[in-house]
């Protein structure tokens, strides 16, 4: 290793997501020296972030790429639709006030945009879709911070922090898995996700049932940091069983499968478990708004599968999937191929198909499309399920990210023991995004979340190496 990655940096950004990279391309551009420590090769860089499509950002006037105004208060309203309020509301309302600047801030980066897709047309007033995907989004960003002078190390693994009374020194990072060294910092930004692919820890929380889970996230999201950081007096937050964990295909990759796993067809049909019965209201609102409860709920069923129907009516309705939905012509042969209970579904579907009232459909808004006296009920989008060919989608809970994480103020600063900020360490993305999500997730609000805390962590990180007084690095 280049003897010159071990100086004593003014910023060290743990992590390599969307939130590492707009952390250091601020503290960068603030006069600071930085170096990133990516555990991931350069192959598998930007973790969770290169698996994402889009942002939801507050505006207040119609621009490019969006179709229509989201103001703050509808924003705010849906925040706490989906996730309760039960956070910081404080650091929700600066996130969504401070996302109207993203769309801007990205572009002189590089990064552009495109309308939304078809199948995705809830969101194309509120969010803004990368042209290119997560992936370019990060390629557009190391791009750029390589240009400014940040330096980035891969497959560096931090396994562990010198933190004194709140005041970091050093990383002990592990390079290649191989040697391991110490890298000091005058500050650091802790970017390094959650603890969504530590089955261990995950089995600690939810037990043997976190052994059905697939992590569509990234492989490398184990949490080391995060207990080195709950190690050495860092206070949390969120509930530990709470993340962003939705429903995907059941044939999907036990690691990193990524957004192209995800089924969205759960509002436009029903959803069975193992025993060939309904378990929740499909249609209660925009699949934005709710997806990602239905991780959850999958979780909670018979051996953590459930099952997606429906028929030929909408299957041009949503985003396509990466694996080809069970057909058949009758919805008997469809459960015969899913090895459901075939008598019990048939029975499931035509008491839903009873149930059905006469409406306008329309999956763009929130309908008049409902059942009576059907329990659960179907709130919207209910149509009968009865036009051959007839489709399913086996399902089980796809976990993205965990929100437990660490607590953080208004300045990104980790709150140590003692409700007492540190001195000089900072965290940035999914590694504090509890303080904001308590449950629930409001689509596209987890990269904002990111670019805004890493943008504010990179800007007090650098401003506290440069004064030098207040650096615990410069007195090493």
């Amino acid at each position: 290793m280049n003897q010159d990655a071990l100086k004593n940096w003014d910023v060290l950004v743990l992590g390599g997501g969307n939130a590492a990279l707009c952390a250091a391309i601020t503290a960068r551009e603030n006069g600071a020296s930085v170096l990133v420590l990516e555990c991931a090769p350069k192959h598998f860089r930007g973790g969770n972030s290169r698996h994402t499509r889009n942002m939801r950002l507050m505006h207040e006037t119609v621009f490019d790429p969006f179709t229509g105004v989201y103001s703050e208060k509808e924003y705010w309203d849906d925040y706490i639709r989906a996730t309760g309020g039960l956070a910081n509301q404080d650091l929700a309302k600066m996130v969504i006030r401070e996302s109207v600047g993203c769309v801007e801030w990205m572009k002189h980066k590089g990064m552009r945009f495109q309308g939304a897709l078809a199948g995705t047309l809830h969101t194309a007033r509120t969010n803004a879709w990368f042209l290119g995907g997560g992936k370019t989004l990060m390629n557009t960003l190391y791009a750029y911070a390589e240009n400014l002078g940040v330096r980035i190390l891969y497959d560096a693994e931090v396994i562990g922090l010198d933190i004194a009374d709140g005041v970091f020194r050093s990383a002990t990072v592990r390079l290649n898995g191989k040697e391991t060294v110490s890298i000091k910092g005058a500050t650091v930004v802790a970017a390094t996700g959650g603890f969504q692919s530590n089955i261990p820890w995950l089995k600690e929380v939810w037990g043997e049932t976190a052994e059905n889970f697939l992590v569509r996230g990234t492989y490398y999201g184990l949490g080391t940091v995060l207990k080195a950081l709950m190690a050495q007096g860092a206070e949390t937050a969120a509930d530990p069983t709470q993340g962003h964990m939705v429903p995907i295909d059941g044939r999907s990759p036990k690691f990193d499968g990524g957004i192209v796993t995800r089924v969205d067809c759960v509002p436009l049909g029903i959803m069975v478990n193992k025993e060939g019965e309904r378990f929740y209201d499909e249609g209660e609102d925009f699949w934005p708004m709710r997806y990602a409860i239905w991780g959850r709920l999958v979780a909670q069923q018979t051996d953590q599968v459930s099952f997606s129907l429906i028929d030929s009516k909408v299957i041009d309705r949503f985003m396509p999937t990466v694996f080809p939905p069970i057909k058949g012509e009758t919805i008997e042969d469809v459960a015969r191929q899913l090895d459901l209970p075939v008598d019990k579904v048939k029975e499931t579907v035509e008491t839903y198909n009873r149930a059905v009232q006469p409406g306008n459909f329309d999956h763009t808004k929130l309908d008049d499309c409902k059942t009576a006296d059907l329990t659960p009920p179907k709130t919207h989008w209910a149509q009968r399920i009865d036009t051959p060919p007839f489709y399913g989608y086996p399902l089980r809970p796809g976990l993205t990210f965990t929100y437990f994480g660490v607590k953080v103020n208004e300045k990104a600063r980790v709150i140590m023991q003692g409700d007492k900020p540190a001195e000089n360490l900072f965290a940035a993305g999914e590694i504090m995004a509890g303080n904001i999500l308590p449950k629930g997730y409001i689509g596209g609000i987890g990269l904002v979340i990111g670019n805004i805390f890493g943008r504010i962590a990179g800007k007090e990180a650098a401003a506290i190496a440069k004064s030098g007084s207040q650096s615990a690095g410069r007195r090493l």
